[in-house]
This record gives C-alpha cells, structure tokens and sequence, in this order.
C-alpha cells in the first residue's frame, strides 16, 4: 500500500512539476492524473516487470481508499471560500452565469457524445 501511494503522489508531483515547469494552463493534478493512467496502460503492457504491488489490485484499492475520503479535502477550498466571501458578492454575477454556462455547455457536449456513441454503436 506505502508503495502504491507513494506512486499516486509520485504522479502528481511530477505533474505539478510539469504544468510549473512549462507554464501550461492545465492543473499539475490533471496531468498527474493522466501520468497515473499512462502507468496504468504501462503496468497492463508490462506486467512481468512490475512489482507486485502494481499487480495485485493494491494500486487500485489504494485509489478507492483515497476517493473514499475524498470529501475531506473540499474542508480547506470551503473555507477558503468563507474567508473571502467579499471577493465572491463583488463577483457574483460573473459567476453564476460562468456557472449556468458551463453546465448548459457541458451537458449539451454529453447529449452530443451520446447521440454519436449511440449512432455509431447502432443503438
């Protein structure tokens, strides 16, 4: 299990790095995220050289582990929230159309990409 989060947080420093680094606008996490998946498809090709750890489903029960408690990490971004409720009144009007926005955008893509999957696996 120590090695399998030490490679989730290995991922991330390394994405962190990455988007510091180059300056990209992509947060350090995703790209950890996507680093973490490509050693996933790594672990899948090259299974016999992989610790065990990587093979045996710890990586993916460390994964779950984490996700369960993962509403204790919103605890720091909330208060940071209330701390600066002056900045989110001044702006709030921004805000809830970015937010109304992006919803009606994000599910419009969804409907777009089902009918396409849908279409496409004759459904």
């Amino acid at each position: 299990m120590l090695l399998s989060l030490g490679l989730i947080l290995l991922c991330q420093l390394i994405g962190e790095a990455i988007a510091r680094g180059t300056g990209i606008p992509v947060p350090g996490p995703v790209i950890g995220m996507a680093l973490c998946v490509l050693l996933l498809l790594a672990r899948d090709a090259l299974v016999r050289w992989m610790p065990t750890e990587l093979r045996d489903g710890t990586f993916e029960t460390t994964g779950r582990g984490i996700l369960s408690h993962l509403s204790l990490l919103f605890v720091p971004a909330g208060v940071g929230v209330i701390q600066r409720l002056d900045v989110l009144g001044s702006n709030a009007l921004a805000l809830a159309v970015a937010v109304v926005a992006s919803t009606v955008l994000g599910m419009a893509v969804t409907a777009w990409v089902f009918s396409v999957v849908a279409r496409w696996t004759g459904e």
